[in-house]
């Protein structure tokens, strides 16, 4: 799937609306804009992890890990923004869309059980912390989980491929399995203590 950028504005939007993957308008602020442009939120997100990462040393095979888990992600995260911006529509055209496939979710289930088994057993809710990394991954987890609530919004109204809600569904899981790994696999959680504050 080639993509060629000669122009970065066109004022095709100066409107108010935006072209979706097969060339239909709507607005800017529909759902299905909403929904893939959550996940690109996300996806920068993700970018602000990697350079804390890089400048935490990526030299650590921890580090470098992780990092080429976060570079896949984000790369997953462009297919998912494809897949939402081209609604499902005839059979032969749908065959041409870029969509989520499962290998993509079951990746994410095989990291997420490999990196959650070396982590200290949770023994409270963790408060979005510790680590620069890690802090920067707890935004990308909520930013996904909000991406999460424009797809199944939109997929109330209209059909939309189920693996991709699966996937960033298991995006924020995994995005929270890794923040831990990054706080020492979970010895450097910062721990929510209920009513502690009082």
């Amino acid at each position: 799937m080639a993509v060629t950028l000669n122009r970065i504005y066109t004022r095709g939007g100066d409107a108010g609306q935006t072209s979706l993957g097969r060339g239909e308008r709507v607005p800017k602020h529909d759902i299905r804009v909403e929904a893939y442009g959550t996940t690109d939120e996300a996806n920068s997100v993700i970018g602000l992890a990697r350079n804390a990462i890089a400048r935490a040393g990526a030299s650590d095979p921890r580090l470098a890990e992780a990092d080429a888990m976060l570079g896949r992600i984000q790369n997953d995260l462009f297919d998912l923004g494809a897949d939402l911006c081209t609604p499902e529509g005839k059979a032969k055209r749908d065959e041409q869309a870029l969509r989520m496939v499962p290998s993509q979710v079951e990746r994410l289930e095989r990291e997420i059980d490999a990196m959650n088994a070396e982590l200290q057993p949770l023994k409270s809710f963790i408060l979005p912390g510790g680590s620069e990394a890690a802090s920067w991954l707890h935004l990308a987890r909520t930013v996904s989980r909000r991406a999460e609530r424009c797809m199944t919004r939109l997929a109330a109204e209209q059909t939309i491929n189920p693996e991709a809600i699966k996937y960033v569904n298991r995006l924020s899981d995994h995005l929270f399995v890794l923040a831990r790994r990054l706080n020492d696999n979970g010895a450097a959680d910062v721990l929510w203590v209920p009513g502690g504050s009082r």
